[in-house]
């Protein structure tokens, strides 16, 4: 998918990327350079291991906004291939 850089430096990413992702307006993204390519990737959320019962579970830091089970699901799979 092609998309242009403006003047000021902005990019539009697109609406269905922007779903794929999981990214809002204000969304911390990181943005890396790296062996010729340009990697843009949702920014790690803060979060804070807290006892639940008797399991040990991650809670966003961040409560303005829950974490959705695609979300959980991505970040799941990402540190599995890692």
């Amino acid at each position: 998918m092609q998309t242009t850089i403006d003047a000021a430096g902005r990019l539009v990413i697109p609406k269905t990327i922007r779903d794929q992702a999981a990214l809002r307006a204000d969304s911390p993204v990181e943005v890396i350079f790296r062996d010729g390519h340009i990697e843009i990737a949702p920014a790690p959320r803060a979060v804070a291991v807290v006892k639940k019962g008797r399991m040990k579970i991650a809670r966003a830091r961040d409560t303005s906004e829950a974490l959705t089970t695609g979300t959980v699901r991505q970040t799941q799979q990402r540190v599995r291939e890692r």
